[in-house]
């Protein structure tokens, strides 16, 4: 009786440690990372129908100060999914919303001085240069590479931008119509970003437990502009030192 006793403790002291270290490592997983589950390739409507969407858990992205903001602006629920395949990432952005603050009409334009969601990716940390990708709520885009030297920064094109490397994105509202500064309730973006269109800076689609830094942006601009953010900076989005790191599964 004694001998059972001793061996359903010693069992009982496995079992507990081994689900004490489990949570340990549940536990020492910073809210600084994601972690990114992998999809097969699917098509985007710009509502986030597609049913691989499930798998991915969503997460907040929250008000900040902005450049020169004594404070932040008014703060409306803002949720954010991720996926990635073997060909690219996928990202669908849920905003809530009053009005569609958005009067630009055309890709590549400055899109950051009125509603949008941004994208910043930086695979390769030994060197200064990361993905930024816009887009607006009435589907115009906006894809740059930025070199940030001494925190100077400069953004520049895809030299060819084609089907081989385009951004397929879409976008729609909810509770209003998709015009320039209708009332609604919120809208959607939802993109896909080729691992091309950030050529040389990765060459293919990473491997599980591959590590990138990013970071996620919001900028509405109702009665007062606000500014979102996943990784909190101190005004410029532009600070890269403060992305958190993407771990692909």
């Amino acid at each position: 009786m004694l001998r059972k006793f001793v061996l359903f403790s010693l069992w009982a002291g496995i079992l507990l440690g081994i689900g004490t270290r489990h949570a340990d490592a549940r536990a020492a997983v910073p809210d600084s990372s994601l972690v990114i589950k992998k999809t097969t390739d699917f098509k985007i409507d710009g509502a986030g129908s597609a049913a691989n969407w499930s798998t991915a858990k969503a997460f907040d992205i929250t008000v900040q100060k902005g450049p020169n903001q004594p404070s932040p602006g008014k703060q409306f629920p803002t949720k954010v999914k991720m996926l990635y395949s073997d060909k690219g990432i996928y990202f669908l952005f849920d905003c809530t919303d009053k009005k569609l603050t958005a009067t630009i009409m055309e890709d590549f334009g400055l899109l950051f001085k009125e509603d949008v969601v941004e994208v910043f990716l930086w695979p390769d940390t030994s060197l200064p240069i990361y993905l930024e990708y816009e887009l607006s709520p009435l589907d115009y885009e906006l894809p740059i590479i930025i070199a940030n030297i001494k925190g100077r920064t400069e953004g520049w094109k895809a030299w060819h931008y084609n089907d081989r490397n385009r951004v397929q994105h879409a976008t729609s509202a909810q509770g209003g119509q998709q015009k320039s500064m209708a009332s609604v309730e919120g809208w959607k973006a939802e993109f896909f970003i080729p691992y091309t269109l950030m050529s040389p800076m990765v060459t293919g689609a990473p491997k599980s437990g591959t590590k990138w830094r990013g970071n996620f942006y919001r900028i509405d601009y109702d009665s007062e502009t606000a500014y979102y953010s996943w990784q909190k900076t101190s005004g410029s989005f532009h600070e890269f030192n403060k992305f958190g790191t993407l771990i692909f599964e």
